[in-house]
């Protein structure tokens, strides 16, 4: 009998370390249908996002307020980006969306600087007022061979 009541404590203890090992990776993990009511999608438009990635930074005024879900190519030629973005954050529709780096040749990230009007974005709407990233390497490649205006 000693042996049954043993094996009992070493299962039930496995079950419980199972079930917390999987709940923790549903909420750590990326699982959408778990976290779509805490965020929504917003698209933005821009000509160059030279260096930004999947899963980068969203930030209001240095605050991280979500994520680049996804990246495509339009057939408009325009790089397009999704943002999935905290309930929370209301982004009126005269905001910008701007590619900035962290320090001079740190990660990319999405800087929304947001607007005064009262009418905010809704879910799948697209933000084009955007600002694109600076491509360094052309701008020393202009300085150093002489092509600055």
């Amino acid at each position: 009998m000693k042996k049954n009541g043993i094996e009992l404590i070493v299962g039930v203890f496995m079950l419980a370390g199972f079930l917390a090992f999987g709940y923790l990776a549903l909420r750590l993990g990326e699982v959408p249908f778990l976290s779509s009511g805490k965020s929504y999608t917003l698209n933005a438009e821009f000509d160059n996002i030279s260096g930004l990635k999947k899963g980068a930074g969203v930030q209001v005024a240095g605050v991280d307020v979500g994520q680049v879900a996804r990246i495509w190519l339009g057939e408009d030629e325009l790089a397009h980006v999704a943002l999935r973005l905290n309930r929370e954050i209301r982004v009126p529709v005269d905001s910008m969306a701007s590619v900035k780096s962290q320090g001079i040749i740190g990660d990319k990230y999405i800087q929304i600087t947001l607007g005064g009007d009262e009418e905010i974005f809704v879910e799948g709407d697209v933000v084009v007022d955007t600002e694109s990233a600076v491509d360094i390497e052309s701008l020393i490649s202009k300085f150093a061979f002489g092509d600055v205006e």
